[in-house]
């Protein structure tokens, strides 16, 4: 039964990420900038973030001046990410920039290589290989379409998996004893003021506060920065980190199905099989790994 629930919560925290591009969007065309979207959906994140935590009454236990500040730093990974990220949706469709922002699967296992030493198994490898015959099927190359694309906008969206690679990197190494609702209103914090500073220019033109701004940031924030935590921190730890990891995937057929659906784009049957391709890579890495480890286990080798 807890497993149950723990699948049904963490899947319905991805789901909720998928929608993020509709509200990006939706900014968008009503003629907002990128640091008007930015700036607002911070700014909900942060008050919201620090109310629930201070509602459930977490406690600040193993906070440090050094921890502080870490976790600062890693929540301005999440600002970078929201920047390149809705930066890429200004310049591609919405089913394009999701697929780009998920290169942070193979990104993260360099990373892990770099920084931990840790070599991908050949499992690891090949699926690394599989997801980027996804991406070459799932961007519509063969069609021609990526052509006429701005260059700005791929280049966003390929930097934004790096950043988002780098947020699940590092908030796996830093403070993990700290409360996770005080961490991850630290981190809205950090990333608030990357935000603040990066779009310094913009803060004046955000005020008076229109609905329709607050509409739509309060629907990247929601959507992106409060639902998904919350549902994540229910429900993940009710199951394995593989199965979690293969269930998050959801967020991108969700995102591609809203944006066929709500914004009308076009999504061909090579780039759906595309898709497949990457969410059968990512399930195959996590499931092929785990059952490699319960082998090695149940055949331990005779070697000292």
């Amino acid at each position: 039964m807890k497993l149950n629930k723990g699948i049904l919560l963490v899947l319905i925290g991805a789901s909720f990420f998928g929608f993020t591009p509709i509200f990006a969007k939706l900014g968008f065309s009503y003629g907002y900038s990128l640091g008007q979207i930015n700036i607002v959906q911070m700014i909900i994140s942060f008050v919201l973030l620090w109310s629930l935590a201070l509602i459930k009454r977490s406690r600040f236990d193993g906070l440090t001046k050094k921890n502080v500040l870490q976790i600062m730093m890693t929540g301005c990974f999440v600002g970078l990410t929201s920047i390149f990220y809705y930066g890429s949706l200004q310049y591609l469709p919405a089913s394009l920039a999701i697929i780009l922002l998920f290169q942070f699967v193979w990104i993260g296992i360099l990373l892990e290589w770099i920084f931990n030493k840790i070599k991908p198994a050949p499992i690891t490898v090949l699926s690394i290989l599989l997801i980027l015959v996804g991406v070459f099927f799932s961007s519509n190359i063969l069609n021609g379409e990526i052509q006429g694309l701005p260059l700005k906008g791929i280049i966003f969206g390929i930097l934004s998996a790096f950043t988002y690679a780098g947020f699940i990197f590092f908030s796996g190494k830093v403070a993990v004893n700290v409360n996770p609702w005080i961490r991850s209103s630290f981190m809205a914090t950090g990333s608030t003021i990357l935000v603040l500073i990066l779009f310094m220019r913009d803060i004046p033109t955000v005020l008076p506060l229109e609905n329709t701004l607050l509409t739509t940031a309060m629907g990247v924030s929601l959507f992106g920065a409060v639902l998904p935590p919350l549902f994540f921190a229910a429900g993940a730890p009710l199951i394995s980190g593989g199965i979690a990891n293969i269930l998050t995937s959801i967020e991108l057929p969700i995102a591609i199905v809203s944006a066929s659906i709500i914004l009308s784009e076009t999504v061909t049957p090579l780039q759906w099989f595309g898709t497949a391709i990457i969410l059968a890579a990512i399930a195959f890495n996590e499931v092929g790994s785990n059952l490699f480890r319960i082998r090695r286990h149940s055949n331990p080798s005779t070697k000292p």
